[in-house]
């Protein structure tokens, strides 16, 4: 079935990064404004002129293929755990939490997962805190760390550079966030969405109707269309995929540490374009520990707090095992996130 109407081209906002890494005066403020816009009327943008070279970008979708091009028995060695990490079988997760209209069946599509990469003798780790956990890396496939290491480092400077806009957007000073991302929480999800039947029922996903938990989501323009989002007025567009550009939006974190003042658009995949589908999410979240109070320009006597103030870990585990049945019960796993 299509996924949705044709985005009109001006309906997404662009944020142009050039002038700002330039230094054009007036620039940062520029961005707050188209960002602002994007948050209250559309829930994502585009961003370009990044500085992320294109040969990156590709070598983490080449990774991917390849990661999911092993056996079974080879991805199963690493199993999804309550760190949210590690791999997800085909129909591994069913879109509980943050779902639209409905839970579906269980999603069609693969992933693997991974989170900063940590020494085993990081404080954090010894401690056995949640969502810090060791990433588990494939035995059989050279060059796969280091390239998908290089893509979340790469997707962590963009993140980093982007907070600022953030900022600026919320009419809050340029540094207001720097404290908050000392060092940023992220998940790399890498996904494999199988070629779908076109006989297949109307119900049937590659990732469910959803709204992602992150504070920003990163995703690499993708080949393959699949992708549509569900605007404020209802309308589910195709998304489009501008050459050289990253998609990105808010999840549940920006929506609630804005006082529900930005958006968290949904969002869904399919995939009935007769080719294997793959896609490179990046999820970025403050540090661990950073506390979230609501954001003072967004509280206001019509508007006041929804929310207690709130941590990373307070926030995913409030999620723990909402998508993924007895694997995620098991498993107290959290991996909301998709694209």
């Amino acid at each position: 079935m299509p996924s949705g109407k044709q985005i009109m081209a001006d309906e997404i906002p662009v944020l142009d990064l050039a002038p700002l890494l330039r230094g054009t005066p007036g620039a940062l403020d520029d961005l707050g404004a188209r960002l602002r816009r994007a948050f209250t009327e559309v829930g994502f943008y585009f961003v370009r002129n990044t500085g992320v070279p294109e040969a990156l970008v590709q070598a983490a979708f080449d990774a991917a293929a390849r990661f999911h091009a092993q056996p079974l028995e080879a991805k199963l060695a690493l199993p999804f755990d309550s760190n949210n990490q590690g791999y997800l079988p085909f129909r591994g997760n069913t879109t509980r939490m943050n779902a639209v209209d409905g839970i579906k069946p269980p999603n069609a599509n693969e992933a693997v997962f991974f989170k900063r990469e940590l020494p085993p003798d990081h404080p954090d780790v010894l401690a056995g805190k949640r969502f810090r956990g060791l990433n588990r890396w494939p035995t059989d496939l050279p060059g796969f760390r280091e390239a998908a290491l290089d893509y979340a480092a790469a997707m962590e400077a963009l993140g980093r550079r982007l907070v600022p806009i953030y900022a600026a957007a919320l009419g809050l000073p340029a540094d207001w966030f720097d404290d908050k991302f000392r060092e940023p929480m992220f998940t790399l999800r890498m996904t494999h969405y199988p070629q779908q039947e076109p006989t297949a029922p109307a119900d049937e996903w590659g990732l469910a109707p959803h709204a992602d938990t992150s504070f920003m989501t990163i995703l690499a323009q993708n080949k393959v269309p699949g992708l549509s989002l569900r605007l404020p007025d209802g309308r589910w567009i195709d998304a489009p995929a501008p050459e050289g550009a990253f998609l990105v939006n808010g999840g549940m974190m920006l929506r609630r540490w804005t006082n529900h003042a930005f958006l968290a658009t949904p969002h869904r995949v399919t995939n009935r374009s007769g080719q294997e589908r793959y896609a490179i999410p990046f999820f970025m979240d403050c540090s661990y520990d950073a506390v979230m109070a609501p954001i003072p320009t967004c509280v206001t006597p019509d508007n006041p707090p929804r929310y207690p103030p709130f941590t990373y870990p307070e926030f995913m585990g409030e999620y723990s095992g909402a998508n993924y049945g007895q694997r995620g019960q098991a498993a107290a796993g959290v991996a909301l996130q998709g694209a």
